[in-house]
């Protein structure tokens, strides 16, 4: 060979020189897949979820977590609703290996000349982009993405591919996941959709900024356009049969609305409660429930809760910080309403859960006051009293006769009782007020402090303690065993745990634990729950005199303004000596309601005298309000 020919390679030079490269390439690529190995770890998002908490009627109360996104099993997914995926973003899906060859040499093409990303990656090329890399445009990201999904394909079934896939890609609206997506933009669960509804949202993988018709116009119109194209190829595809087909010529609108953000106002304080009942009595660690995919079906009734919050918003209207601040400042009031089974049906927590947390119908701060005297009516009416020590127990009953006189003196089988500084103690009547010989059911009836202190002890403080754990009350919100004990003075139980005690009442003496969880479930399956069992704490007999001395007093005694509101109800208002705190307590037949007003400041926990609230009149009971407010309340649910 002579002139330029000489150095123009020959043939079998070629043949040689791309022999060669194939097998440098062959043994490239079979290195490469050997050593790549799926990761462990997959990316954050595609691993955490959110909570989603239910109202009692099903509908979304509130979701909380980073991220959007519920797992749904394949099962789940309708058919057809697959099918739309499959038809718009993989139709060889369950025959491919996991890539496509065509899809990557336009990758390769967008990369070397920087033009717009292009389409064909596979699905199962899509969910490891998702799930184990980043959304770089880069040759290297790419190469490792073909391997990975070749890998994965080869170890994985298409069903679990295609699930993982189906839970993990992004739909807009802040949602990962076809169930959130479902839910975010049909207001359903992704089982409850149709072929036309999945196709758009199959539109969304393509783009969701640009195909979500409720953004702009021109988002309508591509969408509609996109939704169309996915149903014929449906058609082409063999997912949809023409005459199903012709059944969609409606374009499915979605929602203007997208799902309930974290939740603040009344329904922080709902979340926060069903989060830790669902901790304990599902045995299940804060930092696994953190990672979310929870469905948490609580109790709360949102008819009852708006009724309840409307009634302590119209309350808290008299109350001026700025014109009385001796008076009204640190104002505050909690509330809980409780089904006969144990049923949290409604609380009120405080004003809002992002500015305030400290959860006033849960807390235990306050003093029971009066409210607190049933208890020891109970005890005294189950097991007797003892007046003289070495002596039987004594029956009593709601007739029995005792002392209702102000500063009658305290007596123990001993004599009197003396307390530490030296002092015989002596009870006290609101207003010093000398009623007389007055039955045990009057003194209930008619609040009158004296007989039921001398009652405590001689039923016995710690039989008293134990009726109000058996009950409902907390031992820890117990205080302690001295004579003002009985009124409640000492002891701190909150209204959620008061309005339970009245329950038990009301429940012919069988207690069940409050609870604010129905149910729980996790991916598709349910979560065990360990929820609370009716235990008898007294006798039927007496629960029902304890009744009724609580109707006298609503129709006769100190709460006679709430019998208005609901003839019939059986309830208890309740003071403290330093006024303090004003509670009243009821039961009708479908719930027992707990309201507690008082003062006190969150930085130092010290309760406030009540005394002019709301400008009342000097000597006008906290209970007055307490009061009024279950008669708002009570009237507009009943």
């Amino acid at each position: 060979r002579s002139g330029w020919r000489r150095w123009v390679p020959s043939w079998r030079q070629w043949l040689g020189a791309c022999v060669y490269a194939f097998i440098g390439m062959t043994g490239f690529v079979t290195i490469a897949y050997a050593v790549t190995d799926i990761p462990d770890d997959l990316n954050s998002f595609a691993t955490q979820q959110d909570n989603v908490y239910y109202w009692a009627d099903g509908s979304t109360m509130a979701r909380t977590g980073w991220v959007s996104r519920q797992e749904m099993p394949l099962d789940k997914v309708p058919p057809k609703v697959r099918g739309a995926v499959l038809a718009a973003e993989n139709a060889s899906f369950y025959s491919d290996p996991g890539v496509s060859p065509s899809g990557f040499l336009r990758a390769v093409r967008a990369a070397v000349t920087g033009g717009e990303t292009q389409g064909g990656s596979t699905i199962t090329q899509q969910y490891v982009k998702n799930a184990y890399l980043n959304q770089d445009r880069t040759l290297s990201r790419k190469f490792t993405e073909i391997l990975l999904a070749l890998k994965l394909d080869n170890r994985t079934s298409k069903e679990k591919i295609l699930q993982d896939y189906l839970n993990t890609s992004w739909f807009g609206r802040g949602t990962y996941g076809i169930q959130r997506a479902s839910q975010a933009y049909y207001g359903k669960d992704v089982s409850q959709l149709n072929a036309s509804e999945g196709a758009f949202l199959a539109s969304l993988l393509k783009g969701a900024g640009l195909f979500d018709p409720t953004l702009s116009k021109e988002n309508h119109d591509r969408a509609v356009e996109r939704w169309s194209w996915i149903l014929d190829r449906m058609v082409e595809t063999g997912q949809l049969s023409k005459a199903e087909r012709a059944t969609y010529t409606t374009f499915p609108e979605p929602s203007s609305q997208s799902l309930a953000g974290m939740p603040g106002a009344q329904t922080g304080y709902l979340v926060e409660l069903a989060k830790q009942y669902t901790i304990k009595a599902g045995h299940i660690k804060e930092s696994e429930f953190d990672l979310g995919g929870y469905q948490i079906y609580t109790t709360f009734d949102p008819a009852r809760m708006t009724a309840l919050t409307a009634a302590v918003q119209a309350a808290q209207k008299d109350f001026d910080a700025e014109k009385r601040p001796d008076t009204d400042k640190y104002a505050k009031i909690g509330a809980a309403s409780i089904a006969p089974d144990g049923r949290l049906l409604a609380v009120y927590g405080g004003p809002d859960y992002l500015k305030q947390g400290f959860n006033e119908s849960n807390a235990t701060t306050i003093p029971a006051g009066t409210a607190f005297t049933p208890i020891v009516y109970a005890a005294a009416l189950e097991d007797g009293v003892l007046r003289t020590r070495g002596k039987a127990r004594t029956p009593v009953s709601p007739s029995s006769p005792y002392d209702g006189n102000d500063q009658v003196t305290v007596q123990t089988p001993e004599g009197p009782y003396w307390d530490r500084s030296g002092k015989v103690v002596k009870g006290r009547n609101d207003g010093g007020r000398n009623w007389g010989q007055v039955t045990l059911r009057q003194a209930v009836a008619d609040s009158i402090n004296t007989p039921m202190l001398q009652l405590g002890l001689d039923v016995g403080l710690d039989r008293v303690e134990s009726y109000a754990e058996r009950s409902g009350l907390l031992g820890a919100s117990l205080g302690p065993r001295i004579p003002t004990f009985a009124l409640g003075e000492n002891s701190t139980p909150s209204a959620i745990r008061m309005a339970t005690v009245y329950q038990t009442f009301a429940a012919d003496g069988m207690h069940t634990d409050p609870y604010s969880v129905r149910s729980v479930t996790r991916g598709g399956g349910a979560v065990p729950l360990d929820g609370p069992k009716p235990t008898r704490a007294m006798s039927a007999k007496t629960a029902r005199a304890v009744t009724d001395a609580l109707r006298a007093t609503v129709t006769e005694g100190s709460a006679k303004t709430a019998a208005k509101a609901h003839p019939g109800a059986a309830g208890k208002t309740g003071t403290t000596a330093a006024n303090t705190a004003g509670w009243f307590v009821a039961s009708t037949d479908q719930e027992s309601t707990a309201v507690v007003v008082y003062r006190m400041s969150l930085t130092d926990l010290i309760p406030l005298p009540l005394t002019g609230l709301g400008g009342d009149a000097q000597g006008t009971p906290g209970s007055a309000r307490a009061v009024d407010l279950w008669a708002d309340y009570i009237k507009a649910v009943k």
